[in-house]
């Protein structure tokens, strides 16, 4: 390990390569059910990853996405995704994944009781809902009856989800972090080891030894140059996403700001006010009035 690597010392478990390289990688299985059971509270027996591979567009304009598809038990399908940023759309994003899942699991011809449940976990690298929790867990949910629309059948009780098939975590590491707990629960040891908390991951590997395997694997990838290339090459892939993304949305306003430009020349309206109204110079304003 060279002298810039031993400045950076470990690989950050947040970066989703290093997620998807440690918990989908062949003889790790013990560790991702582990992860798995804090998650969801239950005991799992076997836990099969179907995309052990990393994608071909991982480096592309996209960045591509670094998913972890897990079969558990034979009955239920779950995606799990570490987010590294913010994009303001990972709802209606884990909503089309589950979605998607659904869908596979059905060969064609099979009864529709056939489907496996799906369950997308989200592991976030920022807050994102406003919600007094760092775990929210969502369901599909009957909306409270209307009063109109009420009729006595007898139920003393009655059911609240449309369908038990459809499961969402989000979990938002920074709130936990803010929260600052111990290291008691199983949860709590895996996300201090999210966030990468020395003297909590002390606690951790102690009372939790899949946690210590996991450890372990991390500091052997850290000091592999090729896992530290990969590293970077997708933080790079990431940066160069953003940086296009940013790009388009200035293009696209500077656009939008020309074409009110011209419509309001071809009132006559007059030039200050148009660059009062736009933010265009009046170098940009004129430049347009040559090309009109």
């Amino acid at each position: 390990m060279n002298k810039n690597q031993e400045e950076r010392k470990k690989l950050p478990l947040t970066s989703d390569i290093v997620f998807k390289r440690v918990f989908s990688r062949e003889g790790n299985e013990d560790i991702l059910k582990a992860l798995l059971e804090a998650i969801l509270d239950k005991p799992i027996q076997e836990v099969i990853v179907k995309n052990p591979e990393l994608p071909k567009n991982l480096y592309d304009s996209k960045a591509g996405v670094l998913d972890v598809k897990v079969e558990i038990d034979k009955n239920i399908i779950c995606d799990v995704e570490m987010q590294v940023q913010d994009f303001g759309n990972i709802d209606k994003r884990s909503t089309v994944y589950m979605a998607t899942l659904e869908t596979e699991g059905i060969k064609k011809g099979e009864d529709y009781k056939q489907a496996k449940k799906v369950i997308a976990i989200n592991l976030l690298n920022f807050e994102y809902y406003k919600r007094n929790s760092y775990h929210n867990i969502a369901h599909m949910k009957f909306e409270k009856t209307k009063e109109n629309e009420y009729v006595d059948m007898g139920y003393s009780d009655e059911e609240e989800l449309a369908t038990n098939d459809l499961e969402m975590h989000f979990i938002e590491i920074p709130k936990f972090e803010k929260k600052n707990p111990g290291a008691n629960t199983r949860l709590e040891q895996w996300l201090w080891l999210l966030a990468g908390r020395e003297e909590k991951l002390e606690m951790a590997r102690k009372k939790n030894k899949e946690i210590d395997k996991a450890i372990d694997i991390i500091n052997q990838m850290s000091m592999d140059e090729k896992e530290w290339n990969l590293y970077i090459s997708r933080q790079r892939a990431i940066w160069d996403y953003n940086t296009g993304m940013r790009t388009a949305r200035e293009e696209g306003a500077k656009l939008e700001k020309l074409e009110i430009a011209k419509n309001m020349l071809e009132e006559k309206v007059d030039i200050q006010i148009i660059a009062k109204v736009t933010g265009l110079t009046k170098e940009e304003i004129y430049k347009l009035i040559k090309k009109t």
